[in-house]
């Protein structure tokens, strides 16, 4: 799994278009291959990595131990629905391949928008439902399976407009296939017209 989302991480962080000074939040770290290579990028910013496994951290920080000791990656131990930065206070945010396990997944993304400073992005990446179904441990009752309405449902839930979001399907190998949302906070929540939502959807 860890070979599969090489391709993701770096479509979904390239999307971000990651700046020198950005202060980036990675929400569901894993072992922090993505916060490597946004570390490279933020050459003058933060990197703040939340998981809610201390083995994921423990991973993360040895894979960039150097980052972590001289304080440009933060490591936090956290839940997603009540993240510990101020409003406004994050350039960035990068979600691949956790959206499958948010129980309040509106809540999640209220929380990234509230966090986001005025017309900074977010980019997901989830493996579309049809590739999920094939996998035995990527069942309904542990995971939530993703195709482009029910992504775009999930954005619009959490306050970010389609007029500023765009989905995009990507292959992987062995045939699965992913999707990846890049949304950008604009100054008021979602009140978007039900054709704008469908254009996502297409």
């Amino acid at each position: 799994m860890r070979l599969l989302n090489v391709r993701p991480n770096a479509l979904a962080i390239a999307a971000l278009d990651i700046q020198a000074a950005d202060e980036v939040l990675e929400l569901g770290c894993g072992p922090g291959d993505g916060v490597r290579v946004m570390v490279a990028r933020a050459t003058r910013g933060r990197i703040h990595a939340i998981d809610q496994s201390p083995i994921m951290l423990a991973q993360t920080r040895s894979l960039n131990r150097d980052a972590v000791r001289s304080g440009r990656v933060r490591l936090y131990r956290s839940r997603f629905e009540d993240l510990p930065f101020a409003n406004g206070s994050i350039d960035k945010i990068l979600a691949v391949n956790v959206a499958y396990f948010w129980r309040d997944g509106r809540r999640v993304l209220a929380e990234a928008r509230r966090v986001l400073r005025d017309d900074g992005a977010m980019s997901i990446y989830v493996t579309e439902a049809a590739a999920m179904r094939r996998w035995k441990f990527a069942n309904p009752e542990t995971h939530r399976l993703f195709d482009r309405v029910a992504l775009a449902d999930l954005l619009c839930s959490g306050g970010f407009c389609p007029r500023r979001t765009s989905i995009s399907g990507i292959r992987l190998m062995r045939g699965v296939t992913g999707l990846i949302a890049t949304v950008r906070k604009g100054g008021d929540a979602c009140g978007a017209s039900q054709a704008e939502r469908d254009r996502l959807t297409e």
